[in-house]
């Protein structure tokens, strides 16, 4: 386990997971169709599903991309995924995408996993800044970063092209590595 707060663990993913990634895809394939449609569709079914999850344990065991999962602790449903991705151990730095469930939605979990993964990333993993790029308009991803201290720096211009639609504006949010760390 990396993380616990409230009723909730951060844990990275495991084998096991595939059946509940698949669920939580498809009982939210309309907000995930948008911004995480890499993600859904390659989580459409179990079979696809463990696929998946086997391609996501080898990129974590070789430190290429980290995919947590967010359960909650007593039931152990899958509330979220938060990835930490686009490394670059060169600069040390690493890019956060998330998303939630929508019976978990509203309640702050996703900021409070993602102060825990920053303190995590910047402690165990080495990494010197963290970025999230969200759209303008995602106001629940726009807040989490700033819930956590992430800086605007500035307007990433046609960076996103969500399924056939016209090319997206991105905001760019960074954190770094806090002295204390």
């Amino acid at each position: 386990m990396v993380a616990k707060f409230n009723d909730f663990e951060i844990n990275p993913i495991h084998k096991g997971d595939a059946w509940k990634v698949c669920d939580l895809c498809v009982a939210n394939a309309d907000r995930l169709k948008r911004y995480f449609p890499k993600t859904l569709e390659q989580n459409l079914n179990p079979t696809l599903s463990q696929l998946f999850v086997e391609k996501m344990v080898k990129q974590f065991e070789d430190k290429e991309t980290f995919l947590f999962t967010l359960k909650h602790s007593e039931t152990r449903e899958l509330a979220g995924l938060i990835y930490i991705k686009e490394l670059d151990w060169n600069i040390k730095q690493g890019e956060f995408a998330y998303c939630i469930g929508y019976p978990f939605e509203g309640q702050g979990l996703m900021s409070k996993a993602i102060n825990q993964l920053s303190q995590h990333a910047f402690t165990n993993l080495g990494l010197d800044t963290l970025q999230i790029i969200a759209h303008k308009d995602n106001l629940p991803s726009v807040k989490v970063a700033l819930n956590n201290d992430f800086k605007w720096i500035k307007t990433l211009v046609n960076e996103f092209t969500p399924n056939g639609e016209a090319p997206l504006d991105m905001e760019l949010y960074e954190l770094h590595r806090p002295s204390r760390f």
